[in-house]
């Protein structure tokens, strides 16, 4: 297996990154990114994406953003805990292997501590039990969990929907001057566990929920157990609403969405949802408040801290819970000071985190 360093500095999305490298493992057929963002708080933790990506500068691309949006998460979230990400290049319904996954942990240990990978898209607890057997540097599995969870393996997932939920409600009240959510119009894009779950707390506080998702039985689901109203391609954006809560893929406010948009507030739980920074400006332009998404999705990661620490559930839920506190400073901070909502949050994480960030590190 080889690591070599990646200089990433020319690219449009670096930021400062400490490290970037690319991890090959002929034998196992592994061929994977990792990506250190920002570690002056504590070790980068972030999940390893397992996606087919077009290209390893796709690969490479991903890594750099998502890693990025880690270290101002865990900033704002008030953990220990720096900015990570890994994507593995493969398909994870066909190119999952034993060997593949136990390649990454080792991979995972070259790096000394300074990486701690855990679950995302297209990877498994199942994958994260393999990889633990090789490495201590992971957050995730069967051997992770709250102290008072008796047998009960950790899923971040509830917690990231009860912090989106919390989040956006504080964004309701501050846009629409302390409107409660029972009547409230809320379009969800995507219904994997985090969407579907924001849509339970939102079913059980009233609001009127309106779906869309590629798949079909995720929507009867929520059509059926939910009462909500099916919107079908472009519908999740045009269709009038309170609120749009993309939970799917990012980059979706872009030059295509942006002037299709019916609603007036934004609070999601997909990562990176502005294509551009721009996408902003021009959200804000439209009156269109916006509440950046990993000050919203930061309860699955603050849930794996406190099960690595020792916490109770009580204690962790009451920390993510806290995310609409967090949520109601920084708009009432963005009023106040006539700044974007996504540039006073990246200003109160780097007040936190950034120092004299090294140069990109070379890996034997």
């Amino acid at each position: 297996m080889k690591l070599q360093a990646i200089d990433v500095r020319a690219k449009a999305d670096f930021d400062g990154h400490e490290k970037v490298v690319r991890v090959v493992d002929q034998d196992s057929g592994l061929r994977a990114i990792i990506a250190l963002h920002n570690t002056n708080l504590g070790p980068g933790l972030g999940g390893c994406r397992m996606y087919p990506y077009a290209s390893e500068e796709a690969a490479i691309i991903d890594a750099l953003r998502l890693s990025r949006g880690m270290s101002y998460k865990a900033a704002m979230a008030g953990l220990p805990l720096g900015g990570g990400k890994s994507v593995i290049m493969g398909d994870p319904k066909r190119d999952k292997t034993p060997d593949l996954f136990t390649a990454m942990a080792n991979a995972v240990n070259e790096l000394g501590g300074l990486y701690i990978i855990a679950q995302d898209s297209g990877t498994s607890m199942e994958d994260m039990d393999l990889m633990a057997e090789h490495t201590e540097h992971i957050a995730g599995g069967k051997q992770l969990r709250h102290t008072d969870s008796k047998n009960e393996s950790l899923d971040p997932s509830p917690a990231t929907a009860l912090g989106v939920f919390k989040g956006l409600e504080a964004a309701v009240k501050f846009r629409f001057g302390g409107r409660t959510l029972s009547g409230l119009r809320v379009a969800i894009q995507g219904l994997g566990n985090v969407g579907f779950g924001l849509a339970r707390h939102l079913h059980k506080a009233g609001a009127v929920i309106f779906v869309q998702d590629i798949n079909a039985t995720q929507v009867r689901r929520a059509v059926q157990e939910l009462r909500a109203t099916e919107l079908v391609g472009d519908q999740i954006y045009r269709h009038k609403v309170d609120v749009f809560a993309p939970c799917a893929l990012g980059g979706v406010i872009n030059d295509a969405s942006i002037v299709q948009l019916n609603c007036q507030l934004i609070a999601g739980a997909a990562n990176n949802q502005l294509l551009t920074a721009d996408h902003g400006r021009q959200l804000a332009a439209s009156d269109i408040l916006y509440v950046p998404d990993y000050v919203l999705n930061a309860g699955g990661i603050i849930c794996i801290h406190h099960a690595r620490v020792g916490s109770s559930i009580a204690e962790s839920n009451q920390h993510v819970a806290n995310i609409g506190d967090t949520v109601m400073e920084l708009l009432q901070r963005s009023k106040y000071s006539a700044v974007r909502p996504e540039r006073i949050a990246d200003r109160m994480a780097e007040e936190r985190f950034k120092r004299e960030s090294p140069d990109v590190d070379e890996v034997a």
